[in-house]
């Protein structure tokens, strides 16, 4: 009887997440192909869709999705899939030319009821209860809701254990190697200071360089951010003419392999990237 009742209230807590999205469930049936085009959608599908569904990751371990390059192979797999899901808007511009249109190809930026920023930022599965609304509609399309409930559930408590870690802190500028933590920031009442722009190769002018650095100085920020899939060189910079450290933020747009290794997955890295912020914003 537990287990009924335990299951039904997670159905309820999602409830009104369900309400948001169409009603869009897949025919595939069992053993049905599932194509992401990168690790937080390829995450979501293989827990939501569980045993029954394969799910392929287009962007391999180690790879900056914005980088990736379709091959033929990939082509042929997004093709013939059940349901390929993309984040859509020029995320991944190859991806989303060779995945077509149609019913089976789901664009997760175009979720109902899902709040984007202006400036671009494309990082929404950073902010828990966003990426629990792509949740919910691929467990929409995948007909799979009571399993997408059940991770909507640990999205609402991940959330939790951020508010609470972020409440009271000394600081609240975070100092980020790109501008990948909008949706994190605006979710947690941070201020993200970017070195450079929403692409992580960006060079920043040196003009612009001086003034992230003045800035930086002025808030009294004691460490620079910086991700696992591109050059810290730029934070180092910073951390240098500021006397500044330097922290990993991990913007979780895939494993590393060391990262596959240890068996992290997107909970995993979220909770680190909450140790880190803490430790940098001098929280209590």
């Amino acid at each position: 009887m537990r287990i009924v009742i335990s299951l039904g209230a997670l159905v309820l807590i999602g409830g009104t997440v369900w309400a948001l999205t169409a009603d869009e469930s897949t025919d595939a049936g069992p053993g049905r192909t599932v194509v992401a085009s990168f690790y937080p959608l390829a995450y979501a599908a293989e827990e939501v869709g569980g045993p029954d569904a394969r799910v392929t990751n287009l962007t391999p371990p180690g790879v900056e999705p914005h980088d990736l390059e379709v091959s033929a192979q990939d082509v042929r797999a997004l093709r013939s899939a059940n349901v390929v899901l993309e984040l859509g808007h020029g995320f991944q511009p190859q991806v989303e030319r060779a995945a077509g249109s149609g019913g089976r190809v789901v664009e997760l930026l175009d979720t109902p009821g899902l709040h984007r920023l202006g400036d671009g930022d494309p990082h929404v599965w950073l902010d828990p209860l966003r990426y629990a609304l792509l949740v919910a509609r691929i467990g929409t399309v995948l007909d799979e809701r009571p399993r997408a409930a059940r991770l909507v559930a640990r999205l609402h408590a991940l959330d939790r254990q951020y508010r609470d870690g972020l409440a009271h802190c000394a600081r609240r500028e975070i100092v980020t190697s790109h501008g990948a933590f909008a949706y994190l920031a605006q979710r947690y009442r941070l201020r993200q200071v970017a070195i450079t722009g929403l692409s992580p190769e960006a060079e920043p002018a040196p003009r612009d360089l001086d003034r992230v650095i003045d800035r930086v100085r002025k808030t009294g920020a004691t460490t620079v951010y910086f991700e696992t899939l591109v050059s810290p060189q730029l934070a180092e910079t910073v951390a240098r003419e500021t006397g500044a450290r330097t922290a990993v933020l991990n913007p979780i747009e895939g494993l590393k392999q060391d990262e596959r290794r240890r068996g992290d997955d997107y909970f995993s890295l979220m909770r680190r990237d909450l140790a880190a912020l803490r430790g940098g914003l001098g929280c209590r």
